[in-house]
């Protein structure tokens, strides 16, 4: 079974880039777009511009023959054009089609050979609470089937400083996932040939570097960057602790002064320290309505009295002997 790794990111941020090192016999691509790749010597390296999903899956046998190492470039155009393609149709059978279609190329990786290693780049879509995921088309590849679950590793690109990076671990926010102790930091360098090796080391599949040479390049790859933890909302009781803190270092500094006095309540006088309030809790009032306010008196309407009928006379029952 071949291994399936994604690296995600906007557009721009290294994820075409990240194949510059690669010696050219050692990788093929399938260039969705058919763009050229932006570094110096890509035309050389062996590529079939497609985004056919059944032409990509037949490209994939036939590279897998030769190649140990296999992209698939903005996979996430091989749903989008088809989509536009099919932008006429009407009705939601297409949606379910493009989905197939996008599934069927990234479960293909599982027929190839275990030292085959694909990498399928794609754009991440963020949600209005910041999550980012793999870009898709409709809902049956969001609801049904999570694309990043088929893989276990997922790297993301980021650009700080102007130095280009993969991110390794998840921030709480994203897809990102490695396994344990697999790469030297949370930021690596942008170099897929480098992840390439340290994948190849760290499952042992096929040809694979030694460990003293991976050490090594461990030492070259990492990157100064830390995880941006997500702010904590602080607790009244831990804003209490933090104001009765300051109130004990501003006695304490107020108390280091030199004054006269003979009692510690004439040298508190003099100190005077500024004593904070801690924090209340606020309790909610229930709004009541204003009972000072006069309403009009409806005025009174008399009723006409109705006119009384007299009673008809009962009649009397005759007495039986």
């Amino acid at each position: 079974m071949g291994q399936l790794v994604f690296i995600l990111g906007r557009s721009g941020t290294g994820k075409s880039y990240s194949m510059r090192n690669f010696p050219q016999d050692k990788i093929a691509v399938i260039n969705v777009q058919g763009k050229i790749l932006p570094f110096r010597g890509a035309a050389k390296i062996e590529s079939t511009p497609t985004d056919n999903s059944a032409q990509i899956i037949k490209a994939l046998e036939i590279y897998a023959k030769d190649y140990k190492s296999i992209v698939i470039d903005d996979y996430q155009y091989t749903m989008a054009n088809e989509f536009m393609r099919r932008s006429a149709e009407r009705g939601f059978d297409k949606f379910t089609e493009i989905g197939r279609h996008a599934w069927d190329i990234a479960n293909k990786v599982r027929e190839l050979p275990a030292d085959v290693i694909v990498y399928i780049m794609c754009h991440v879509d963020r949600d209005d609470d910041g999550n980012e995921k793999i870009k898709t088309i409709g809902k049956l590849l969001d609801e049904k089937i999570c694309l990043e679950g088929m893989s276990t590793i997922v790297l993301k690109t980021n650009v700080t400083d102007g130095e280009y990076s993969f991110f390794t671990q998840n921030n709480g926010k994203d897809t990102v996932k490695s396994p344990a102790g697999m790469f030297p930091s949370y930021a690596i360098e942008n170099d897929l040939y480098y992840v390439d090796q340290k994948i190849r080391n760290y499952y042992e599949l096929g040809e694979f570097v030694s460990d003293d040479q991976i050490t090594a390049m461990d030492q070259e790859a990492k990157k100064d960057i830390e995880k941006e933890e997500k702010p904590k909302r602080r607790s009244r009781k831990a804003e209490k602790e933090k104001v009765n803190f300051e109130n004990g270092v501003a006695i304490a500094e107020a108390a280091s002064v030199e004054v006269e006095g003979d009692s510690f309540e004439e040298v508190m006088d003099q100190i005077e320290p500024e004593i904070k309030e801690p924090p209340k809790r606020k309790r909610r009032t229930a709004t009541a309505e204003p009972t000072n306010v006069e309403t009009p008196e409806t005025p009174m309407v008399e009723t006409p009295e109705e006119p009384k009928t007299e009673e008809a006379p009962r009649r009397k029952r005759r007495k039986t002997n």
